[in-house]
């Protein structure tokens, strides 16, 4: 069969451009490696809450239901995709990797490991947590230290006793070392002073003040997108400052490099640790795509808005593709919504 659309992943990106051409009657069908919908959310720490409120955690046409300014969970989030692919009948295929995207005879050929899939069009909505970036130095620390990547930690009782150090300055980061200071001695490792912003600012999500004030419309073009892209992710809430003003947490310099039982920092300074929890994000692998000219000297996709320069090949759900909550559950829904419109130029379909 020859599909209109193959949608490569069923995240957030792949559902959100899937509820589109489910509206617009294009056939299609979205692959995904995961046994379910909302997998990479469920395997997250048992404690994560998103920063963003209810009322910018949804998709297009579904709301999340519960109070649109509280914080929902990540099994919450994972529920609610299943409900969405449920409520659109969305047609997913499950547990298939992808080996290979190619092009043959006027259309797109993607080797799978439930055979071979074939379309006019083809959207990649893979995301941008796809492999856990972890510093090459991490193999010169010995077995005896405990180390693991943040979408791999749960809980604190997976930790070892003794010192734990988290490095990386995110979001994730910042919950989990607040989360383990309350049972061990716990350091923060970062290469910049982390900002603090509050979740809240007079009775309202700081992302209602976000909204209000276009920062939330601000894309790649504009004076204030180029200015927010080029500063690091402030830290959502107060929890960590506090913890770092009673001494819960103490933050130390960029980790460096690392040998034996201990960490080396960007002053020269040594601490010897007993876990280590790697919250330095993720890094994209495209190799599996072979189609020539549309990656840049970094690996990463040439495009405009998501939009390649070979004919009916897309990108979904990167971030900063046009705003900044382009890979975020409340920006996404936009790319979509603009991608639909040019996969129906496209003739014959």
């Amino acid at each position: 069969m020859l599909y209109d659309v193959l949608v490569i992943g069923a995240g957030q990106a792949g559902l959100s451009i899937g509820y589109y051409l489910k509206k617009n009657n294009v056939s299609f069908l979205l692959l995904d490696q995961g046994v379910e919908i909302g997998e990479s959310w469920r395997k997250r720490y048992d404690s994560l809450k998103l920063f963003t409120p209810r009322a910018y955690s949804s998709l297009p046409g579904m709301p999340l239901i519960g109070d649109p300014n509280g914080y929902p969970t990540k099994d919450e989030i994972s529920d609610y995709l299943t409900q969405y692919v449920k409520a659109f009948s969305l047609p997913v295929k499950l547990k298939t990797v992808i080996t290979k995207l190619d092009e043959e005879e006027g259309c797109f050929v993607l080797s799978t490991s439930q055979g071979e899939y074939r379309s006019k069009q083809v959207v990649v909505a893979t995301g941008p947590f796809q492999e856990p970036n972890i510093p090459e130095f991490s193999k010169f620390l010995s077995g005896e230290v405990f180390q693991l990547h943040s979408s791999e930690y749960k809980n604190p009782d997976q930790l070892l006793s003794g010192t734990t150090v988290v490095v990386g300055g995110g979001n994730s980061g910042a919950q989990i070392a607040v989360e383990l200071a309350n049972h061990r001695d716990v350091y923060l490792s970062v290469g910049h002073t982390p900002k603090f912003m509050p979740q809240d600012f007079v009775g309202k999500s700081i992302f209602w003040w976000f909204d209000k004030l276009g920062f939330l419309k601000a894309n790649i073009d504009s004076k204030i997108g180029q200015t927010i892209r080029n500063k690091p992710d402030p830290i959502f809430g107060y929890e960590l400052k506090v913890q770092l003003k009673n001494g819960k947490v103490q933050q130390w310099p960029k980790a460096i490099s690392a040998i034996d039982n201990e960490l080396i920092f960007e002053d020269q300074s040594i601490l010897k640790i007993r876990n280590l929890i790697w919250s330095t994000g993720f890094k994209s692998d495209y190799s599996w795509i072979h189609i020539p000219k549309i990656f840049n000297e970094k690996g990463m996709p040439i495009h405009r808005r998501g939009v390649t320069d070979t004919q009916g090949l897309y990108f979904l759900g990167l971030p900063w593709q046009y705003r900044r909550g382009s890979a975020l559950l409340q920006g996404i829904g936009e790319d979509a919504k603009y991608l639909i419109t040019k996969i129906l130029t496209i003739p014959s379909l």
